[in-house]
């Protein structure tokens, strides 16, 4: 518990005061937001604000795994340096995408092809490695089974071991572009993505805390619902150490925003809650836990899909956010109000998570 603790301060510490330090960085080298035209009107205000703030979130979460385990002279683990690979890479796809955008000052960065190409070898090596390092229990980070609170009996290896492995890979890949996609598409207004972020990272802190207590290897048993679960209480710390970041990069991202952490954060936010939610063997879970995401991913595939079937518009602007803006709701207004809905979510997602556990004793 000391390390979860002291990973929680170091991160909050880093970000918080790290982050004004590399807004006067940006801010020299001129390194501003590119607002789209065809977006509200009220954002245009926000053109030059310094962005790729998710670099910071990336580092302060480091720094703090890396201070924790030092300072506990606890080891870091498979699970732990797994999550944090692709939370690293996910949000080095989209530093570069983020540098391509204010360098040439447009809003399109990398190519979709490149971009696809960047996403898809940091979740294919991620999906394969986390079959590795088999513990004690011959518990490896992940499964090829589906799970929700835990692993189902669902089993992606049915068709035997190679297609097994494609599909595990596959389902590996949609759930981090799906999460990367829904916290890119939230990150709209200052704040929204970064505050409902540190609700559903908190989540996973009491989640592999939890886990981590009720393990299966535990000396004096922990009872039939156990969790089969390598690494939980790192898993916590991975997880504490995202939040206390984004918990210190907050102080500046809220509205009026110094700094936007761009798709350099979006990225790895997204791809931190997949990694969290593979590792923990909690993947259907995410769906509550992570709900104001997949709200607002949601009001973007019915506005889509609305327009190209019948011509018309069910909402006056996706993703969700901006119709409320464009209805006259104020920034504020809407991120405070979205913030209490994804707590909601969360909230509900642990209650799940809990309510499986305690009709299962």
């Amino acid at each position: 518990m000391r390390t979860v603790l002291i990973a929680a301060a170091v991160s909050l510490i880093c970000a918080l005061f790290g982050t004004p330090l590399f807004i006067r960085f940006l801010v020299r080298r001129r390194y501003g937001q590119f607002v789209r035209d065809d977006g509200p009107t009220s954002h245009h205000v926000k053109r030059g604000t310094p962005t790729m703030g998710g670099a910071v979130i990336i580092m302060s979460a480091l720094i703090g795994y890396v201070v924790a385990h030092a300072i506990t002279l606890s080891p870091p683990t498979a699970s732990g340096l797994l999550v944090l690979y692709l939370i690293t890479g996910m949000g080095l796809v989209g530093f570069l995408d983020d540098f391509i955008k204010i360098s040439k000052q447009r809003s399109l960065g990398l190519t979709a092809g490149g971009k696809l190409a960047g996403q898809s070898f940091v979740s294919i090596t991620f999906a394969v490695l986390t079959l590795q390092f088999p513990d004690d229990g011959f518990r490896t980070p992940g499964s090829t089974a589906i799970s929700f609170i835990r692993d189902t009996a669902v089993d992606l290896a049915f068709a035997g071991p190679v297609i097994g492995l494609i599909l595990y890979v596959a389902w590996t890949y949609i759930m981090i572009a799906g999460a990367s996609n829904g916290v890119n598409l939230t990150d709209g207004l200052d704040g929204l993505a970064t505050g409902a972020s540190v609700m559903v990272f908190g989540a996973y802190v009491i989640i592999g805390i939890w886990q981590s207590n009720q393990s299966c290897q535990l000396a004096s048993g922990a009872g039939p619902q156990c969790y089969e679960v390598r690494d939980p209480r790192d898993l916590a710390v991975v997880a504490v150490c995202m939040a206390g970041a984004c918990f210190g990069f907050l102080w500046w991202n809220a509205s009026p925003a110094k700094i936007f952490m761009g798709d350099t954060g979006s990225l790895a936010l997204g791809g931190g809650l997949a990694g969290l939610a593979i590792t923990t063997r909690t993947e259907l879970l995410l769906v509550p836990l992570a709900g104001l995401f997949i709200m607002i991913t949601l009001s973007v595939i019915i506005q889509v899909g609305s327009f190209k079937l019948t011509g018309k518009r069910v909402f006056r602007m996706a993703p969700l956010q901006h119709h409320f803006e464009l209805v006259g709701w104020g920034e504020v207004t809407i991120v405070i109000r979205f913030w209490i809905i994804a707590g909601l979510f969360a909230a509900l997602g642990l209650g799940v998570f809990y309510a499986e556990w305690v009709v299962g004793i």
